[in-house]
């Protein structure tokens, strides 16, 4: 799927970072930032790319899709080239790449900041915060940081995980800043760490989510599609993106799902990563416009 003309602008990525480092700082400040997250239509669609950094590398049935980076970099452009698309989701290594091929301009830019807990590992629970800070968020002129929040109550490293969230929106508020969180129920099966999707489990983490940091004023969720949404959603005022999770067997199930979520008051949009980049088939920009058009 890489072209000649995108090969070499990939090329030159690794190039410019050997030799000119500065180059990652100059794109930054040149970045020309929209004035309200939400797109004309009020609503949001983000793109996420930030799952390589956990070491999540698969999508679908391809257990190592996300590792070829050029790969990665030219889906990403692609998608953030369809009309309707706002934003992006990335770890620092990847936004920088988008930021030197010169594609982040008008869009929003929200920077993943824990991403220590490793998939698989024993300490995944343990979700330091290991990408961005609030800080480099606010230097660099992002729009936002968005963590991670996986509560297992049989694991007490969940707590340090609740208190890291809690400083970073506090941070991020302080900045004005958008502070995306994620928040899950979690617990081990066969020492893995697993989600609970009911709509009890998703309930209590928004619950949760909602009360983290000194202020909400600048939170945001991050929430999956499970049974009886309109109880779920009731547990905030918050807005929320819906997320897109693993890419799915029916991708007309999954829009449905999202359509019929997208009708509530507090969902503002999606948040889609691996099932728009590697969608069945690899047509990028005809997953992409889907997306866009269940928002409409």
């Amino acid at each position: 799927m890489i072209t000649e003309a995108f090969t070499e602008r990939l090329a030159a990525l690794t190039e410019i970072r050997a030799a000119r480092p500065e180059a990652v700082a100059e794109a930054a400040a040149r970045r020309v930032r929209r004035g309200s997250p939400l797109g004309a239509n009020g609503r949001l669609m983000i793109v996420a790319a930030d799952h390589p950094a956990r070491g999540s590398l698969g999508a679908g049935d391809r257990p190592l899709a996300m590792a070829d980076r050029w790969d990665l970099l030219e889906r990403l452009c692609l998608a953030l080239s369809r009309p309707g698309v706002d934003g992006v989701l990335g770890t620092p290594d990847v936004i920088e790449d988008l930021l030197l091929l010169g594609v982040l301009d008008e869009k929003v830019v929200l920077g993943s900041m824990n991403r220590g807990g490793l998939a698989g590992s024993a300490f995944e629970i343990d979700d330091r915060f290991t990408a961005y800070d609030a800080r480099a968020i606010a230097d660099q002129g992002l729009d936002g940081g968005k963590m991670l929040l996986r509560i297992d109550e049989a694991d007490p490293a969940t707590v340090r995980t609740l208190e890291s969230c809690a400083r970073a929106v506090s941070e991020l508020a302080a900045g004005r800043l958008m502070a995306m969180v994620e928040p899950f129920v979690s617990h081990r099966v066969d020492g893995r760490v697993r989600n609970v999707l009911t709509p009890e489990a998703v309930t209590r983490a928004i619950a949760i989510a909602s009360g983290l940091g000194t202020t909400s004023a600048y939170t945001w969720l991050k929430v999956p599609v499970v049974d009886d949404m309109e109880r779920v959603m009731a547990a905030s005022t918050l807005p929320a993106l819906l997320l897109g999770g693993e890419v799915p067997d029916d991708p007309d199930a999954a829009l449905a799902g999202w359509a019929r979520a997208l009708r509530l008051p507090t969902v503002k949009g999606l948040i889609v990563g691996r099932s728009l980049l590697y969608p069945p088939g690899d047509d990028v920009a005809g997953a992409v416009d889907a997306a866009v058009e269940v928002l409409r």
